[in-house]
């Protein structure tokens, strides 16, 4: 099973990187210890702590000539990873 699923990079994540705060999405039914274990394995820092959280997808409707279609985007889990002070997890090494 995958558990990191990929990296969330935005504006609010970025700013949570400078102390040394990480997101990234996760499988579904990863947990705190499966998370911890692949992120040191991964990218070779200490973790100190873990928060996870599942989001709903966003509600979604188009209009079309028969009508509207409802429908939602695929629900997703975070976990924010807290690492060792000093290291440091570099997603832009490989670009």
């Amino acid at each position: 099973m995958i558990v990191l699923k990929r990296p969330l990079v935005t504006e609010k994540y970025a700013a949570m990187n400078e102390v040394g705060k990480y997101a990234f999405e996760v499988a579904k039914t990863a947990n705190k210890v499966e998370i911890k274990k692949a992120v040191e394995k991964l990218y070779g820092v200490t973790v100190e702590k873990v928060a996870t959280m599942k989001t709903l997808g966003k509600l979604k409707t188009k209009h079309t000539k028969s009508g509207a279609v409802t429908g939602r985007t695929a629900s997703i889990k975070k976990a924010i990873v807290t690492v060792k002070e000093g290291d440091i997890i570099d997603f832009y090494s490989g670009i």
